[in-house]
């Protein structure tokens, strides 16, 4: 079976969840792991968990949610809830500016400090913030580089870290060749695959809303930069993940 190790379930779809989750399994999507972005999302993100033997989540706030006391809903009750297997999506942000620079780095190392109490991967968000997020990234913490596009050279500074680099949908754009030679370098034994649904849907499905059951597309990508067949690459995969998030029974 396949793993999206990142897919926001609690985002509206036009079928609702039900129905994208239906999809995903009959694609060979076997487990799916939901992120939360801000507050709103985790009470829908734990009961989608408790309702399906094959979804768990992580309990994170995305850089870009404005709150200056965000990390209270980050509760012992949810932090230790059997289905929650991380902390994410969690990290900096400075695409729009670096305006919020101060109040990103505080909720961010406020969360990876919650992470490492109760001894969980984070699922890290970097978008133009390399320098920052090596630097607060030190090797203390553990988890994986969601949706990476970022430059070899930080990659290089998180696998001697310790990280995982997770590829999305734009692993497949025509453009992104630069992301290809990236996860060509990174160890097969480091990677992971996600659709970050509904966003970064893959070819062929540009221009559409993202679902889990796309994250194939992804497979095939990589399996060909690799050089594995794909149902090689999905038990490597799968093996990978169980590294990552140790919480999650295979």
């Amino acid at each position: 079976m396949f793993i999206d190790t990142h897919c926001h379930l609690t985002d509206r779809y036009t079928d609702g969840a039900d129905a994208v989750i239906g999809r995903a399994m009959d694609a060979g999507v076997g487990i799916m792991i939901c992120p939360t972005a801000d507050p709103n999302d985790i009470p829908a993100a734990i009961g989608l968990a408790d309702k399906y033997k094959n979804i768990f989540c992580t309990i994170g706030i995305h850089p870009e949610y404005d709150c200056a006391d965000a990390v209270q809903y980050l509760t012992d009750e949810i932090l230790t809830h059997p289905r929650v297997v991380g902390v994410g999506e969690i990290g900096l942000d400075y695409h729009y500016g670096t305006d919020k620079r101060d109040r990103q780095i505080k909720l961010f190392e406020q969360q990876l400090e919650i992470a490492n109490k109760y001894d969980l991967p984070v699922a890290i968000h970097t978008r133009d913030a390399e320098d920052d997020t090596a630097a607060i990234l030190t090797g203390k913490h553990k988890g994986v580089m969601h949706c990476f596009t970022s430059s070899w050279n930080l990659a290089k500074t998180m696998l001697d870290r310790g990280f995982f680099f997770s590829a999305s949908g734009i692993l497949t754009f025509k453009n992104a060749v630069d992301v290809r030679e990236t996860f060509a370098k990174i160890p097969l034994d480091r990677i992971v695959i996600e659709t970050d649904a509904p966003y970064c849907a893959p070819v062929p499905y540009r221009g559409k809303t993202c679902e889990p059951a796309m994250v194939i597309e992804t497979a095939k990508v990589l399996a060909d930069i690799k050089n594995l067949q794909l149902d090689e690459l999905e038990t490597i995969l799968m093996q990978n993940v169980k590294q990552l998030y140790p919480k999650i029974e295979l």
